[in-house]
């Protein structure tokens, strides 16, 4: 049976030359154009070795998912680790290649349930420890969140960078500066674009910017 066969190791060279091969792929041809034969093609190696290291596609593009999700909770935690962690988590989230990556999951995954499932795990767990993030990032400097629910804000932050990269893509542009601007202008209220170092932190009862 084939799930009597064997797999490859998950730290073979091999299989994350594979990896990298179908993410390249995917972001720059789609998920449909991710097949067995050309993810072998563009690692250079023999398309049966795919099948050696995934049972399926399904087990290939489930590796991407999880090697993704991984790097991104790698990538926030050194966002955060920022003198200006909002500047940083601000820039990540308008990284076109992340935004294009999600996009093309998402898509794969309205027909994959397996995809779906996972992909729905990880996007849950990565909003929930970015809303805890965000959430004593902006208490330490003394925003006042009473108005606005803490599980709010990353969904603001992922809606405005998706809409701006996505949009971007196909040649939209019009209100982009002006978001930009207005984004910037709020978060230069706490973290000064001069600011080389870590700066002292507002108390929890001073509004800096209200």
């Amino acid at each position: 049976m084939r799930s009597g066969r064997r797999i490859g190791a998950e730290d073979s060279a091999t299989r994350n030359a594979l990896l990298d091969a179908a993410l390249q792929l995917l972001l720059e041809e789609g998920y449909a154009s991710v097949t067995s034969r050309k993810v072998a093609g563009r690692a250079g190696l023999k398309p049966q070795l795919v099948h050696y290291y995934f049972r399926t596609m399904d087990d290939l593009f489930l590796a991407l998912v999880r090697r993704g999700a991984a790097l991104s909770l790698e990538r926030q935690a050194r966002a955060l680790e920022s003198p200006t962690p909002l500047r940083a988590l601000w820039e990540l989230s308008t990284d076109p290649a992340g935004t294009t990556l999600t996009t093309e999951l998402f898509a794969l995954a309205n027909h994959r349930k397996a995809i779906r499932a996972e992909l729905a795990a990880h996007a849950e767990e990565f909003r929930r420890l970015q809303r805890d993030a965000l959430v004593a990032v902006l208490d330490s400097y003394g925003v006042d969140l009473g108005e606005v629910p803490p599980a709010v804000l990353p969904v603001l932050v992922t809606g405005l960078s998706q809409i701006l990269v996505l949009e971007a893509a196909l040649g939209m542009t019009t209100g982009h500066a002006e978001l930009r601007e207005l984004v910037e202008s709020w978060i230069a209220r706490y973290e000064p674009v001069s600011e080389q170092k870590p700066r002292a932190r507002a108390s929890r009862t001073a509004r800096p910017g209200a």
